[in-house]
């Protein structure tokens, strides 16, 4: 009997990756269907769905599932999910399917046909429902009136931008994935599925499992963030995301060295696992964090570390916005609800006069004492290359970025937020 949580939704690992002979018919059957051109987002959230990270969802989400996330982060059924899960199209390409037809979801990057779907259902997304999932998926505390949100989340909100950028028409129903892209092969050792996590923390005998989220490299809050959490739990799952970031954020295969280098220099190894998934980041912040949580659940994580601004964006978001929001999200029954629970971690820095890490918690000391760490700082400090401050992250990791930022030919400008100097 598994000591791990179980999956999120009550059904187990729901898995629609098709292999062997299966996935050879249907590869063959796809080449006849009409072709649906999918975005990078689309595509990472198909890969979940096949390897069973969405656990349960099986499919793009009706207009019913999309609705009741939005307003109530429960799906038609009762299901606990924060964030909609949708499939978008044309006017003109959802007008020549029919109901019940079966399509091909095309990822145009690569020319490969990544799933097909049944289409049960087809709805019209107007400007007006673009901004009503905006305004309840990505507006935080940050700003207090949606008139406030859209004078700055058009040009300054990156997932704000993706939303509104979608085609006209959702359309909804079961998908059969025929591909987990590049991942299995350019991430060979990193990327996983929760099936290979959750036979790994069996094998390893671990029970209470904590989750790190990166999209930055490991700078000393995070190595800290993780060593209170092996405190506390049997193991911690660094997990990072190996999808599309934002320009000016730092590729995966970089991440990946640096945390390898900071694990082996700086953990006790077995304590440690270090993962990858496939998704795009969303920046939606508080909705973000527990997405975070209910796909780790899948992987077998029963804490989720929330530190300060998790998954945020600018100055959208308050500072712990993203950990008060899971003590006001529906308690769904049956299986329904989301059992991964929040490690709630104040903001970490180093202090001089401690002569160590601490957080607002533990250091009674002031602002002119601590080096506030960032991963948006640090990457604005490598790229334009400024001295990074002593005790910002460790010398090892740091010189793999300074290699990296050294390489590259084009540079974005880096805007500091709030939450990034102390001033939020």
């Amino acid at each position: 009997m598994s000591q791990l949580l179980p999956p999120h939704g009550g059904k187990g690992l729901t898995c629609c990756l098709l292999e062997g002979a299966e996935l050879q018919a249907e590869l063959k059957k796809a080449q006849g269907l009409k072709k649906i051109n999918i975005s990078p987002r689309e595509k990472g959230d198909l890969i979940m769905m096949g390897i069973g990270g969405f656990s349960p969802l099986t499919g793009f989400m009706t207009r019913a599932d999309w609705k009741g996330v939005c307003e109530n982060f429960l799906m038609a059924d009762g299901t606990f999910w924060p964030i909609p899960v949708t499939l978008s199209a044309s006017k003109e390409d959802a007008a020549a399917i029919k109901m019940g037809e079966e399509i091909a979801l095309f990822d145009p990057e690569r020319q490969e046909i990544m799933a097909t779907m049944k289409v049960t259902e087809k709805y019209e997304m107007t400007e007006a429902d673009k901004k009503f999932e905006c305004e309840k998926v990505y507006m935080g505390e940050g700003t207090k009136t949606a008139e406030e949100f859209w004078k700055i989340a058009k040009d300054d909100h990156p997932g704000v931008q993706m939303v509104m950028a979608q085609k006209e028409v959702n359309l909804a129903g079961p998908v059969k994935v025929l591909s987990e892209a590049e991942y299995p092969t350019k991430y060979a050792g990193v990327y996983m599925r929760p099936a290979e996590s959750r036979k790994i923390f069996e094998e390893r005998g671990w029970k209470e499992i904590a989750a790190l989220q990166l999209r930055n490299p490991m700078h000393r809050s995070h190595e800290y963030l993780c060593k209170i959490a092996v405190e506390v739990c049997d193991g911690v799952f660094i997990h990072s995301l190996v999808g599309n970031l934002k320009p000016g954020d730092i590729p995966a295969e970089v991440r990946v060295k640096c945390i390898d280098v900071l694990v082996k220099n700086y953990f006790v190894e077995d304590k440690v696992l270090q993962g990858g998934y496939p998704l795009d980041m969303r920046y939606a912040g508080p909705r973000e964090a527990l997405l975070h949580a209910t796909f780790r659940q899948n992987y077998g994580c029963s804490r989720m570390i929330i530190g300060r601004d998790h998954a945020g964006v600018g100055d959208f978001y308050g500072m712990f916005e993203a950990q008060t929001i899971f003590d006001k999200i529906p308690k769904a029954a049956g299986g329904k609800g989301l059992l991964c629970t929040p490690l709630k971690i104040d903001w970490t820095f180093y202090c001089h006069k401690c002569d160590g890490m601490a957080s607002l918690r533990t250091c009674p000391h002031g602002k002119e004492d601590r080096v506030l760490l960032s991963g948006t700082a640090l990457r604005k400090g490598l790229s334009e290359g400024t001295q990074i401050p002593d005790h910002f992250g460790r010398e090892e990791v740091l010189a793999i970025l300074r290699e990296y930022y050294a390489g590259l030919e084009e540079k974005v400008e880096i805007k500091l937020h709030g939450a990034a100097t102390g001033n939020k």
